[in-house]
């Protein structure tokens, strides 16, 4: 699409507005992180002689993932766990359970920022005392 802007296969986004015409993302990987950008509709039209009708479609470039909350992830095996943690709010145990879904450490990928939105390697398990208090 634009690699000198960090757009080819494999860049993952994080879409924020999707448009009639165009998707607002978030780059959220390699060194482009955090970069917002713009993917327009493009127009798609095979070129197969064997098809007798011509046709066209627009459509964005993108696959889009699965994505599931903590909560309903309890219980699972995934290969592939991505864990993105914007704001350090978790109810005690779901830390525990987010990253233990993953069969292979190898397969966890964390992006964890700040408060001010940057990214950093630690989080909190949060307990909250007064729940603890009421039993």
């Amino acid at each position: 699409m634009d690699q000198s802007k960090g757009l080819c296969n494999g860049t993952r986004l994080l879409v924020e507005r999707i448009g009639d015409h165009t998707i607002e993302a978030r780059i959220i990987t390699g060194h482009f992180f955090g970069n917002l950008t713009y993917i327009s509709r493009m127009v798609i039209a095979p070129k197969d002689r064997k098809i007798a009708v011509k046709f066209q479609r627009r459509q964005f470039s993108i696959t889009v993932c699965f994505a599931m909350t903590i909560n309903k992830s309890q219980g699972q095996s995934l290969s592939n766990v991505g864990l993105y943690l914007r704001k350090p709010v978790f109810s005690h145990g779901q830390l525990y359970v987010a990253v233990s879904r993953v069969t292979s450490k190898k397969e966890l990928k964390v992006i964890i920022l700040d408060d001010k939105g940057n990214d950093t390697n630690t989080t909190k398990n949060v307990v909250y005392k007064e729940v603890l208090h009421s039993m």
